[in-house]
């Protein structure tokens, strides 16, 4: 979202401001900052290292050891635990808003999708936002039989049984209820004039939203009276610094990142490498966050880069593959580069993801509980060996991009404000002389 804002004030936005926690301050270096925490967890960079109070760090470990149930027993454990706790200190995120619109005075704000207590309380106040979609376009509900937490796309590796999926459809639907029904506590408290959603899942900008995916054709429906901005990826050019370019420069690089929770699955990276080392003339470069102790035998062989962490905006265009999580953004970046993937969804929107590499033809998708060393081999070998597999859609993801999001969505704006400016002059009435 930070690059989005600044793309926005490139893009001629009057001004612009970026709330968020204060440890991501620096991310607004060209556009102002304001520090806000609107959710109890935190991440700045590798979940397991971030300070954190001890419920969202018990939250953390719980979660890790939910992967290792598979798909559904980590989608079961994501959507109980949501509905323990439906919001956060959403008071505070109230008067926080209250008081960041006292002083900024902003004519829009964009809001992450998930956000639900931001949503909550800019409804509270009737203040204008347009929704910032961070995962899978499909975290905008729009249909009766769509339910947050309950994925609407599967990719071929990973299928849940029926009985595994009525459980989990049961349970997201007790989810959406508590959410709802702590929206409808809320504003009958501190808005009693403003309606209740009819589900609070479903609450999403009326004007727009802005997705960080490519507008790809099977996508299931979304809100049809928002207007959808497709950003392709959201990504920014970033050199890679003399260091690293010596350790890839005329080498074959296969890059592993399982994002800043997932590294800690050390397991699942062990089978990757094992898997990756059966290639001929691979380098492996492992992004292994707290993990890198555990897999420091792996690194005595030459072949093998494991780092803490890794540039890997900057390395995408120097590797020939890359295996990753289904994470958004490691999806519309290799999309962007131009790089194949093996994708091993763990959670969330993961599936999703996974489902649309392989449809695009962008990669394959393997069980990350299930894969062996050899299917990681296999795995490889068949997205190496595919010359551009997905170069349309590539071209089509960079031809998109934060820059041009930014300039369609003030271009919508500039039509809202001036249809609204309509709607409220008075007008002549014609049938009286007076």
């Amino acid at each position: 979202m930070s690059v989005f804002a600044t793309a926005l004030a490139a893009a001629g936005a009057r001004e612009v401001t970026f709330a968020c926690g204060a440890e991501f301050a620096d991310l607004a270096r060209d556009v102002r900052f304001a520090a806000m925490r609107t959710t109890r967890e935190s991440n700045s960079g590798i979940a397991e290292r971030t300070a954190q109070d001890a419920r969202a760090a018990r939250g953390v470990t719980d979660f890790l050891e939910a992967t290792k149930g598979g798909a559904v027993a980590v989608l079961l454990a994501q959507t109980r635990r949501r509905r323990t706790e439906p919001l956060t200190a959403p008071a505070q995120v109230l008067q926080d808003i209250r008081a960041l619109h006292q002083d900024v005075r902003p004519d829009f704000y964009v809001v992450d999708q998930i956000d639900y207590a931001t949503t909550l309380a800019l409804h509270a106040l009737d203040l204008p936002f347009v929704s910032y979609v961070t995962g899978h376009p499909t975290y905008l509900v729009t249909r009766d039989d769509q339910f947050f937490g309950l994925p609407q796309l599967w990719p071929s590796a990973v299928r849940p049984s029926p009985a595994e999926l009525a459980e989990l459809a049961t349970e997201v639907r007790l989810t959406d209820r508590a959410l709802t029904a702590a929206f409808a506590e809320f504003l009958a408290e501190h808005a009693p004039s403003r309606p209740v959603p009819p589900r609070a899942f479903a609450s999403t900008s009326s004007h727009a939203a802005v997705v960080n995916y490519p507008h790809l054709p099977w996508l299931p429906p979304l809100p049809s009276p928002q207007q959808q901005v497709f950003l392709g990826h959201c990504t920014t050019p970033e050199p890679l610094d003399d260091t690293w370019l010596a350790r890839v420069r005329g080498r074959r690089v296969l890059l592993v990142a399982l994002g800043t929770f997932l590294s800690a699955r050390h397991d699942v990276l062990r089978t990757v490498v094992r898997g990756a080392l059966q290639v001929p003339d691979l380098t492996v470069v492992v992004a292994a966050g707290g993990r890198v102790a555990e897999l420091a035998d792996l690194a005595t062989d030459p072949r093998v880069v494991v780092e803490s962490v890794v540039p890997q905006r900057a390395l995408l265009p120097h590797v020939a593959a890359m295996v990753h999580h289904g994470g958004n953004n490691s999806f519309t970046e290799c999309l962007q580069a131009g790089v194949p993937a093996v994708v091993l969804p763990f959670s969330s929107d993961q599936f999703c993801i996974a489902h649309d590499a392989e449809r695009a033809g962008a990669g394959v998708c393997l069980d990350p509980n299930a894969a062996t060393p050899e299917d990681v081999t296999k795995a490889l070998l068949s997205v190496l060996d595919q010359p551009e597999p997905f170069a349309s859609l590539r071209a089509a993801v960079r031809a998109a991009g934060p820059d041009r999001g930014a300039a369609q969505l003030l271009e919508v704006l500039a039509r809202h404000r001036s249809s609204a400016s309509r709607a409220a002059a008075p007008r002549p009435d014609h049938g009286s002389h007076r």
